[in-house]
C-alpha cells in the first residue's frame, strides 16, 4: 500500500501542481496557513504555524493576556501541521496549477492540538466510533449575493442580474430569479466538480438574492472539509463576476437570515443500518435519545452554532428561523425538524446553525449533543404540532453574551471538548463582542442623536 507521502506526491504530480496552499481552519473558519512551491511542500512534509493563530479573533486581535498565557506557552511556540491526503483540492481560479491541502495540527510530541476545530470534530467522531456508530450528515448552506460595497456604513444591496435589473421582493424557489446569475453559478459548479465537492441542488431561498446549496449526505469530516472549501470557492466565483457572496447570518435588514441546516443520522458501523429506526420501521429509542440530547445541550453549545453578534439577529419568530429547540415531524417552525423519510433515511434536521458558523465546530457540536443524549438515555419533550414559534419552554439564550455565559458554565461541554478549548473559544468570542460594542451603529445615530 502506498504511503501518505506517496499519495500526496502522485496526486500533485498527476495534476502538475506548481504551488500548494497549506491550510488549517481557525476558530472562525478562516483559512490560515502558508503557500509553498510543490517541491518544498513535499520535502518538508508539513508546516509549522504559531499555535496562537487558533486564538485569533475575526478582527485579527488576540485574547487578553491572562487567558493567552493560561492556554498557550508564553514563548508563542509552533504547532506542527501535517497534510491530510484525503483533503486535497484543486484551486481552479488560480492563475497557475495550484492545490489546497487541509492540515491537521499537533503539538511537538504528536498529540492533536485540542484548540484546532478539525481536531474537535475528529474527537467527536472517535466517540461515536467507540460505540460502533458512524454519523451521516447532509448540510444545507444558505448565502446572499450582493453588490460590491467598500463602505461598511452603507446597507448591502441586491446585485444586478443578467436582465440588467436588481431583484425585488421575495422569490422563493424561483427558477428565473436563480437563472439571473447563471454565469456565476456555472463557474461555481464547474469549479466544485473539479474539486470533487458533493453538491446536490441549487435553490433560490426566501430572501432577495438569497440562495441555498445542498450537499449530498456523507461522512461528517469530509463534508466539513467540503463546506470549508466551498465557502472559498463561491466567494471567488462571485468576485470573478463582480458581486459579493456572503455567509453572514443576517446581512440585510428586513430579509431572512442564512442558515447551515444540518441533517444528521447515525448508522451501525458494521451493518450500515440506521440506528434511528427499529426493525418494524418505527422511531427507535436511540433516535428519541438523540433528539433529547440536542434539546438539552444546544442552549449550552449555542456559540458554536451562532458564533457572532450578528448571528442572533437571525433568531426571530416568523422569519423561517428557529427560536427554540422544540422538535416536530415535517415542521419547519421548530428548531429540530424530522423530515418524512423511509426507515433507512430517518434523520433529524438541526435548524439552529447559521451559515456563519465554523463547519467543523457546528457539525461537531450538533453530533456531540445527540451523542450525549444517546449515551445518557435522555428523553425528549413531546413533538410540536402546528406552529412552534410561540413555544418558549425550551428557550435559547437571546444574545451572544448570554450564550457565552451558558457555554462557559457547561460541565458537559468541558468534559467532552476539554477545558482548554471551551475557555479559548469563549475568550475569542468575548474579544470580538467587546470590539463590536466599541462601534456606534447607524440606528443609534438615526434615533438617538437629536432625540434623547
Amino acid at each position: 500500500m502506498a504511503s501518505k507521502q506517496d499519495r500526496l506526491s502522485s496526486w500533485l504530480q498527476e495534476r502538475r501542481i506548481i504551488e500548494v496552499e497549506c491550510l488549517v481552519s481557525d476558530l472562525n473558519g478562516i483559512a490560515r496557513g502558508k503557500i509553498a512551491p510543490t517541491s518544498k511542500f513535499l520535502a518538508e512534509r508539513g508546516m509549522r504555524l504559531p499555535e496562537s493563530v487558533l486564538l485569533q479573533s475575526v478582527t485579527g486581535d488576540y485574547v487578553e493576556d491572562e487567558v493567552y498565557y493560561e492556554l498557550l506557552d508564553p514563548a508563542d511556540i509552533d504547532m506542527f501541521c501535517r497534510p491530510d491526503d484525503n483533503a486535497m483540492f484543486l484551486v481552479p481560479w488560480a492563475a497557475e496549477p495550484t492545490a489546497m491541502v487541509i492540515h491537521d495540527s499537533y503539538d511537538k510530541v504528536g498529540n492533536p492540538t485540542d484548540l484546532a476545530p478539525r481536531n474537535v470534530l475528529k474527537h467527536v467522531l472517535k466517540l461515536y466510533a467507540e460505540q460502533g456508530w458512524q454519523p451521516i450528515v447532509a448540510p444545507e448552506m444558505e448565502f446572499y449575493l450582493t453588490q460590491r460595497c467598500d463602505d461598511p456604513d452603507y446597507p448591502l444591496q441586491p446585485p444586478v442580474g443578467r436582465s440588467g435589473r436588481q431583484e425585488t421582493g421575495r422569490q422563493s424557489f424561483s427558477i428565473d430569479a436563480a437563472n439571473e446569475f447563471d454565469p456565476l453559478f456555472e463557474d461555481m459548479y464547474a469549479w466544485c466538480e473539479a474539486q470533487g465537492l458533493d453538491l446536490d441542488t441549487l435553490i433560490h431561498e426566501e430572501g432577495t438574492t438569497q440562495m441555498e446549496i445542498n450537499f449530498r449526505h456523507g461522512d461528517a469530516l469530509h463534508l466539513a472539509d467540503q463546506i470549508f472549501v466551498f465557502k472559498r470557492t463561491l466567494r471567488e466565483a462571485a468576485f470573478k463576476h463582480g458581486v459579493t457572496a456572503t455567509f453572514m447570518a443576517k446581512p440585510m435588514t428586513g430579509e431572512p437570515g442564512s442558515a447551515m441546516h444540518l441533517h444528521q443520522s447515525v448508522v451501525d458501523r458494521l451493518s450500515g443500518r440506521n440506528v434511528f429506526s427499529n426493525a418494524d420501521g418505527s422511531m427507535s429509542e436511540l433516535f428519541l435519545n438523540h433528539i433529547a440530547g440536542l434539546q438539552k445541550l444546544i442552549p449550552e453549545a449555542l456559540p458554536l452554532f451562532a458564533p457572532n453578534v450578528n448571528s442572533f439577529r437571525r433568531f426571530l419568530p416568523d422569519t423561517s428561523a428557529p427560536v427554540n429547540v422544540e422538535w416536530g415531524e415535517e415542521n419547519r417552525t421548530a428548531g429540530l425538524r424530522v423530515p418524512d423519510a423511509n426507515p433507512q433515511n430517518r434523520r433529524v434536521e438541526n435548524r439552529l446553525p447559521g451559515a456563519d458558523a465554523n463547519p467543523y465546530l457546528a457539525i461537531a457540536a450538533s453530533l456531540l449533543c445527540g451523542y450525549v443524549g444517546m449515551l445518557e438515555g435522555l428523553h425528549p419533550s413531546p413533538p410540536v404540532k402546528g406552529r412552534a414559534y410561540q413555544r418558549r419552554n425550551l428557550r435559547l439564550p437571546l444574545n451572544l453574551e448570554a450564550a457565552l455565559e451558558a457555554m462557559e458554565q457547561s460541565k458537559t461541554l468541558e468534559r467532552y471538548l476539554g477545558r482548554r478549548f471551551c475557555r479559548g473559544y469563549v475568550a475569542v468570542k468575548r474579544v470580538e463582542n467587546e470590539n463590536f460594542k466599541r462601534v456606534i451603529s447607524s440606528w443609534e445615530r438615526e434615533f438617538l442623536l437629536l432625540s434623547v
